[in-house]
């Protein structure tokens, strides 16, 4: 079945994209936002994409896109995006900038990467399985106050200490080691089901996001980005958990006011420093024919904006 990119319509228009412009692409994932930006790009037109996960760099899709020179792609995470683009010299150039967060759906549907609940296969998560620790690793040395924390923060669990008390028990008699045995323990542990959520749904979540630094990243990357773009140029951010989606709206509401210096009164104009973002539109959410085709976009998020200065 041929892969269904979230939002992609709503992605190029937000994009504002400019036949002879140049765009990054942080989360490359199957390449089908790439696509969509690169089939609206001219002669002179750039596209520079990066992944985490060597799988995506080492796919099929990939192979064929670099036949095309005006595309290029790299192994790197996105908190690297200051870093890729100096080395390009494109720093201050950058028309656009695209983020895809989160897990992708190659990653969910191998078992081998152990993302997913529903399938049993190693408990990894990492999504660049050459770097870090693996979520078994992970289990097998954290502390319980550590592992309450990480539950109940990014998971948003509130029977995080329940869960947690019954991961350090059940390691003494044996490795948490598969994806079966993890989500097992969870469900065991939550006293209370809710309606169309496997009680596992969280904790998976809230573990997947420690061990691959994903909030840290995405701030790491949104800070880079107002120095990568140019005046005029935009990110784009799609969000799958409220987590993700309060840092964006967080990010481009604070950076998008007024900043001055309440030490000098009173204040004059040259004092005050206008903000170097500008919200674009509000944030968009798939329609009812997208989420008819892929079901995976119903918590997709969009967020747009613009850099003024």
């Amino acid at each position: 079945m041929q892969h269904k990119p979230v939002l992609l319509a709503e992605v190029l228009e937000q994009l504002a994209i400019k036949e002879e412009g140049v765009y990054m692409d942080c989360t490359f994932g199957r390449g089908g936002h790439s696509q969509g930006i690169l089939s609206m790009l001219g002669a002179s037109g750039n596209l520079l994409a990066f992944d985490r996960d060597v799988d995506a760099i080492d796919s099929d899709i990939a192979k064929t896109m670099r036949q095309d020179n005006r595309f290029m792609l790299k192994h790197s995470c996105f908190s690297a995006l200051a870093s890729v683009a100096a080395g390009e010299g494109l720093v201050g150039k950058i028309d656009g900038i695209l983020l895809d967060l989160g897990v992708s759906s190659p990653q969910l549907d191998n078992p081998e990467r152990g993302f997913s609940f529903l399938r049993d296969g190693p408990l990894d998560m990492r999504m660049d399985e050459t770097a870090g620790v693996s979520a078994q690793e992970w289990l097998a040395n954290v502390d319980e106050k550590e592992l309450v924390r990480v539950l109940f923060e990014y998971g948003e669990e509130r029977f995080a200490r329940r869960i947690a008390k019954a991961v350090i028990e059940s390691r003494v008699l044996s490795p948490i080691t598969d994806t079966k045995q993890l989500a097992t323990l969870v469900a065991e542990a939550v006293p209370f089901k809710e309606k169309h959520k496997h009680p596992a749904t969280r904790t998976f979540q809230a573990i997947r996001i420690e061990i691959n630094r994903e909030l840290d990243e995405l701030k790491d990357v949104l800070r880079q980005s107002i120095h990568v773009l140019k005046p005029g140029g935009r990110m784009v951010i799609i969000s799958f958990h409220s987590l993700e989606d309060r840092i964006v709206k967080r990010f481009i509401r604070d950076e998008e006011g007024a900043k001055f210096d309440p030490g000098r009164l009173p204040i004059r104009e040259i004092d005050i420093a206008q903000g170097v973002l500008k919200k674009i539109g509000k944030a968009i959410k798939a329609g009812k024919t997208e989420l008819a085709e892929n079901p995976r976009a119903r918590s997709a998020v969009l967020r747009t904006a613009e850099r003024v200065g």
